[in-house]
């Protein structure tokens, strides 16, 4: 029997991207990524030069098992009985082996939480596709109807307080580690992945369609909100504005902009004394951050001598990891008929639970679970 606070859920997974593990690793998992885009091998260990950088290894499945570790833990600490596995879009444990695993052990009733906290194609629906396909793969191996399990995802998390108060609590700390005579007027630069502006202007519910749609909305409003309380703990008030890191894909295709070493080029020439990077489009310090972000940006900021250091993403923090306990909870009640209190802030209220038709679309229709047009009860 499930636990009665998480009924009728009885089982949470953790869906992440996952990453190489070592350097016989790079090329295949970019090959994972890539798969049907016809890029060929030499580009593939061309942008895997990242990755080798670092051994050959992503730290994302490493903060992964730490996240999973803590949920573990957290859960257990509060009495919640309810166990949590592990999947991954593109690297070892992958989904499918991971919803066979749920499936042997019985669970038929699963929460997901994504390693995402925004709407967009690749941070939400392209999960959601990647459960569809894994569930399909399952049933074509036999698994009855009544055997495969339903899956809910989790409410988009960017304004709960467990994500906002670790990041903010971060700046305050990155403000710290610059020199005294620029800390004042240091500059905030909140980063998160570019996407195609395309991809931006139709993410979310049809009706969070335009300009930069809900992606752009849901950054927008958390910078402000950690802005606003960054400003209130110093007695500061700083500039800041959303930028972009991490793009790909071919030139002509317009991207979210303005990257964020094009931005510390623009602050240097402005005239800002200090920048502090802050990546609030990462749960973790993954790839990006690391590369783009600790080695490419900061090498920018030391070439045009402007004192820049980047705060921490939440990772496991303990207040990330109950806020997901809350959240599961939220859902849980809410599936029983029950009105539990949807902790949000910000202006831009709590995310709905079940993604509408028409939110984030693909560029061509493909099954998706967990939403209103999923294909899987």
């Amino acid at each position: 029997m499930p636990d009665e606070r998480a009924h009728p859920y009885d089982a949470l997974l953790l869906l992440s991207f996952g990453g190489p593990e070592g350097p016989d690793d790079v090329v295949p998992f970019l090959e994972n990524v890539t798969r049907g885009r016809g890029i060929p091998r030499e580009r593939l260990e061309e942008v895997g030069q990242h990755y080798f950088l670092f051994d050959g290894i992503s730290p994302i499945n490493a903060q992964n098992r730490a996240l999973l570790a803590a949920l573990r833990a957290d859960f257990q600490d509060n009495g919640l009985d309810l166990p949590v596995y592990w999947g991954n879009r593109n690297w070892a444990p992958y989904l499918t082996d991971t919803l066979r695993e749920m499936v042997a052990d019985g669970r038929r009733r699963v929460l997901v939480l994504a390693t995402s906290a925004y709407a967009s194609y690749s941070g939400c629906r392209q999960y959601r596709e990647n459960l569809a396909d894994a569930l399909s793969t399952l049933t074509g191996e036999g698994v009855a109807a009544e055997d495969l399990p339903r899956v809910d995802k989790l409410r988009h998390y960017f304004n709960h307080p467990g994500f906002v108060e670790p990041m903010t609590e971060g700046v305050l700390a990155a403000l710290e580690k610059l020199p005294a005579e620029v800390r004042r007027d240091a500059h905030l630069a909140f980063t998160t992945h570019s996407i195609p502006t395309a991809a931006a202007d139709t993410s979310g519910p049809v009706e969070a369609h335009g300009d930069g749609g809900a992606y752009v909305a849901q950054h927008l409003d958390v910078a402000r909100l950690i802005a606003d309380r960054v400003a209130r703990e110093t007695g500061v008030e700083r500039p800041w504005r959303l930028v972009y890191q991490s793009r790909s894909g071919a030139p002509h295709i317009p991207w979210l902009e303005p990257d964020i070493c094009d931005h510390l080029e623009e602050r240097h020439g402005s005239g800002a004394p200090a920048v502090v990077m802050i990546p609030i489009g990462f749960v973790s310090d993954h790839m990006e951050v690391l590369y783009d972000l600790d080695t490419e940006a900061l090498a920018k900021a030391a070439e045009l001598g402007l004192p820049a250091v980047r705060s921490a993403t939440v990772g496991a923090d303990p207040r990330f990891v109950a806020g997901i306990r809350e959240l599961v909870l939220e859902r849980a009640a809410t599936e029983r008929g029950a009105a539990p209190d949807r902790c949000a802030l910000g202006d831009l209220g709590p995310s709905h639970d079940l993604c509408p038709v028409g939110c984030c679309p693909a560029r061509a229709p493909r099954p998706a679970a967990a939403g209103a047009d999923s294909t899987f009860a």
